[in-house]
């Protein structure tokens, strides 16, 4: 069969697997009905009923997405027993970083403790950072530059969300995560991992905060930023529902096909949380089945990065901890960017969601 290029590039890893998961959500719990005094009860149930969120975690004032990560990754080196300076690579995903300069991945190099002269890089995506990130750090460790990574994947996006724009004020949440990412020789262990990775650049003002870089995106004569606060996050739904429904579907499709593993030998759907409706109807358009698609939007909302990654820890934690489990990831969204893994994961040593 002819590979789909125009759904992105195809490769494969081996000698790198996932030993362990943590993610970190803050204590805050924000309500639906937090919502109601500003937008009205009416309101607030029809954005509900689309994109199925009922709880998500903030952060508070203050709390960057490296704090929660921070936790993360102690009760993750705790956890599996690692001395911090045995820890060779750092990679940061994120698009809420501490600081325009320098990299948050250094900042937390040094909160974490780890050795002198560790990697330690950041990578700014957001919906499809997590494959992203498992595709790079398992190429780190089959390259031999490194034997053990950790990817701290996770964002704060309630800190970019406009408070008067119920689309996203309802929509998103925080989290922060790390996985663990070690060499393996082992003969008994699939390592063999398959990625699709894949651009649209001609999306990118659909789903952008104008300002805060080095370009004001006010000033290209887009109508749509027109009396916003380019401070704070704009999102075009229609157009990324639209870019969801023509691209998702192949992704899902090239990727059973791309690994040679078909949907029977999956024991794990996992997607990106952009919204319930759109979810549910990925799993429909890919006859997938449902009981193998774990959900976990209406208690978190849609955590960007880190929304993979939760899904592992709140949804697959007992099953992880017991066996290898062959999991399917769907990252897709803001970029426009999208990827894809198909891997083997567990037992894993730790497998854990803790609040900060």
């Amino acid at each position: 069969m002819a590979v789909d290029v125009s759904i992105g590039q195809q490769g494969q890893t081996s000698g790198a697997r996932v030993v362990g998961v943590v993610a970190c959500i803050p204590p805050r719990v924000v309500e639906n009905s937090d919502f109601v005094a500003k937008f009205g009860d009416t309101s607030v149930n029809e954005v509900t009923k689309t994109v199925g969120v009922h709880n998500r975690r903030w952060v508070e004032p203050g709390v960057t997405t490296s704090d929660l990560c921070l936790k993360a990754g102690e009760r993750l080196l705790a956890g599996l027993a690692w001395p911090a300076d045995t820890v060779d690579g750092l990679l940061f995903v994120s698009q809420t970083p501490d600081y325009r300069l320098p990299a948050t991945a250094c900042a937390l190099h040094g909160r974490l403790g780890l050795g002198v002269g560790a990697v330690a890089f950041d990578i700014n995506l957001g919906c499809s950072g997590y494959p992203y990130a498992l595709w790079l750090a398992m190429t780190m460790v089959q390259s031999g530059l490194v034997n053990r990574v950790l990817i701290a994947v996770g964002d704060t996006i309630s800190r970019t969300v406009d408070p008067e724009d119920r689309s996203t004020a309802l929509l998103f949440g925080d989290a922060g995560t790390v996985t663990a990412i070690e060499r393996s020789d082992d003969p008994a262990v699939d390592t063999v991992a398959h990625f699709i990775l894949g651009t649209d650049g001609a999306g990118a003002d659909n789903l952008i905060i104008p300002r805060g870089g080095f370009k004001d995106a006010t000033l290209q004569g887009d109508e749509r930023l027109r009396n916003r606060n380019p401070e704070y996050l704009f999102m075009d739904g229609s157009e990324v529902f639209n870019f969801t429904l023509r691209s998702v579907p192949r992704l899902i499709a090239a990727c059973l096909d791309g690994s040679q593993h078909p949907m029977e030998e999956h024991d794990a759907f996992l997607f990106h949380q952009a919204n319930l409706f759109m979810i549910k109807h990925l799993i429909k358009k890919a006859k997938l089945p449902s009981d193998r698609v774990p959900i976990n939007i209406d208690r978190f909302g849609n955590c960007s990065s880190a929304s993979i990654p939760l899904l592992m820890t709140t949804e697959l934690a007992d099953t992880l901890r017991t066996g290898s489990r062959r999991l399917a990831l769907f990252g897709f969204g803001v970029g426009y960017s999208w990827a894809s893994a198909s891997l083997c994961v567990g037992p894993l040593v730790c497998v854990e969601t803790v609040e900060l």
